[in-house]
């Protein structure tokens, strides 16, 4: 799999920004939404946007090895500051010559700041001004994350991209916390771009928080701007709100955020979220569910989610997906890995393999679909045979602020009837046929 000549027609990009450590060019535009294709030169790899990132908390993603994601077309994965900054830690990833060599990596690489720690350990942090403390969870010591040590930690890591420390809180929070939280990371993000020792070889992004506050967002985002950053983050969604709030913030931030320069949302993977939030504007995503969802022997199709523990597919000699042609579909049954899943590491990384296969290739066709301006029809394509007849309401609505409405019939007569539920409850088996 491999997206080299994606753009090979294109020779001029509509739109371009340049830093010391990062060029995007933005090659083509969707005409209906505000999706776009684009090339993010960084200094390891030419990324192609809109793309997903796989996470490799610990510089590893479980299973897999660096010459397989290469092989998969990862073109970026993720690691995390937190984690990585207690284990190796900073002085062996600076005598190792940084993560790239580290893990034999030489593609891609963003690091996370450790902020997110502060919601999903938030039990163990203490969040003052000057930083958060946390409780090692390899040693219990305490350990203070301030945005200095932060910039410091992936400093030495160097990857290609840098996140500020952000004071997170989870998006349910409401009240005087939300903003005391957006103004505190815009101050941390100041005093993370003094601290910042390597500007010409790595990145910082900084983070658009204010929860779910229409308000609060905004000046977050207009604050942000104003640095002149390579690039910028949406931080702060995907912690349990509902979807319809989601979207509202992701486009109210990608209206705000400049046209010229990469946007990333943070902490989304599910394909419909990936599809919906190109067409509002994003080129940037991450999650763990992909590779965690593997785990537990669930491998991803257009249709949904396969629980390949399930008895029913016990004696299935198809593979996976007959139209994926990762390493897995190639090669392996429904029934090996139905009798391998969760019980044998084999079945864990088979299916880890298609996974991450089955978010490259996504990416590659919604790119494509963008270069040819097709995504609308995509769009459309993807959600029948997603969801079928029933599409999620918040689906519906964002998609109709960008022009593309679900509820009327296109050449071929299928149209979505909305329904209140925000996820899919099991994979569609709806038919036109």
């Amino acid at each position: 799999m491999t997206a080299t000549n994606e753009f090979g027609h294109l020779d001029t990009p509509l739109e371009a920004s340049s830093s010391p450590a990062l060029k995007f060019e933005v090659y083509a535009r969707c005409s209906t939404t505000k999706a776009r294709a684009s090339k993010m030169h960084l200094p390891h790899y030419t990324a192609h946007t809109p793309m997903f990132m796989p996470v490799g908390t610990m510089g590893s993603i479980k299973g897999i090895t660096t010459k397989q994601l290469e092989a998969l077309d990862c073109h970026v994965i993720l690691g995390n500051t937190y984690h990585l900054g207690s284990r190796p830690g900073p002085e062996l990833l600076e005598k190792a010559g940084g993560l790239h060599k580290f893990m034999a990596w030489d593609r891609g690489l963003l690091t996370d700041s450790g902020g997110f720690q502060m919601v999903s350990l938030l039990k163990l942090a203490n969040i003052t001004e000057e930083g958060v403390e946390f409780e090692n969870p390899h040693d219990g010591q305490k350990m203070m994350l301030t945005p200095e040590m932060s910039i410091g930690l992936q400093n030495a890591i160097g990857a290609d991209i840098m996140m500020q420390l952000d004071d997170v809180v989870s998006s349910l929070t409401t009240g005087p916390r939300v903003e005391e939280a957006m103004w505190r990371s815009v101050r941390w993000l100041d005093r993370s771009i003094k601290a910042h020792k390597r500007p010409t070889e790595q990145n910082l992004f900084p983070i658009v928080q204010g929860g779910l506050d229409i308000e609060l967002r905004t000046k977050s985002a207009q604050e942000l701007v104003k640095r002149d950053s390579p690039g910028y983050a949406i931080g702060g969604l995907s912690g349990g709100e509902a979807k319809g709030s989601f979207w509202r913030m992701v486009s109210l931030s990608t209206d705000i955020l400049p046209t010229n320069k990469p946007r990333y949302c943070m902490g989304v993977g599910y394909a419909e979220d990936l599809v919906v939030c190109s067409a509002l504007g994003v080129d940037m995503y991450d999650c763990v569910f992909p590779t965690r969802t593997a785990r537990f022997g669930n491998a991803l199709v257009r249709t949904g989610s396969m629980s390949l523990k399930q008895g029913r597919y016990t004696s299935d000699l198809e593979p996976i997906d007959k139209d994926c042609d990762c390493p897995t579909c190639a090669k392996y049954t429904r029934a090996y890995l139905h009798t391998t899943a969760t019980k044998e590491t084999t079945g864990c990384h088979l299916i880890t393999v298609h996974n991450i296969a089955f978010q490259m290739r996504l990416m590659l066709d919604i790119r494509q679909a963008i270069v040819e301006d097709r995504y609308p029809a995509f769009i459309r394509e993807f959600m029948r045979i997603r969801f079928g007849k029933t599409v999620p309401m918040w689906i519906v609505d964002a998609l109709k602020s960008v022009n593309v409405d679900l509820t009327v019939p296109d050449s071929s007569g299928y149209s979505a009837e909305p329904v209140a539920d925000d996820f899919q409850k099991a994979p569609n088996t709806w038919t036109d046929e």
